[in-house]
């Protein structure tokens, strides 16, 4: 985990910004936190970078830190800009294609896991 402070046994703080490494290739993918019900995750790309169509068993939100991006829903693509979010239901089809440096949030549900994120990116 990347730069997790517990402030108390109720709490834990991470940041989107603390140790930002913009990868060659491919996204670059860290876990900010697990909490009782989520786990927050870190997805930075590089101009250019894309994320293969995908999908989970789970509801996910999406939060465009910064930059721009396109996000492709059923082969329907939305640009996203900084600050948007989006929730998606599960097994619904989507993909990510960076327009410029960005930094995604990613929500998951307790019950997913980090390597099926990891896994989309290879």
């Amino acid at each position: 985990m990347s730069n997790v402070l517990s402030l108390s046994k109720n709490m834990k703080k991470s940041s989107l910004l603390d140790n930002l490494v913009y990868k060659e290739g491919k996204p670059a993918i860290s876990v900010l936190f697990e909490s009782d019900f989520s786990k927050e995750i870190r997805i930075v790309f590089s101009a250019g970078q894309t994320m293969k169509e995908h999908k989970t068993n789970f509801p996910i939100s999406v939060e465009l830190f910064d930059g721009e991006l396109d996000f492709g829903v059923n082969g329907e693509v939305h640009r996203l800009s900084k600050g948007d979010i989006v929730a998606l239901g599960p097994n619904i089809p989507h993909d990510l294609n960076a327009i410029t440096n960005c930094i995604v949030r990613l929500s998951l549900s307790k019950k997913d896991t980090v390597q099926r994120v990891i896994g989309v990116t290879k």
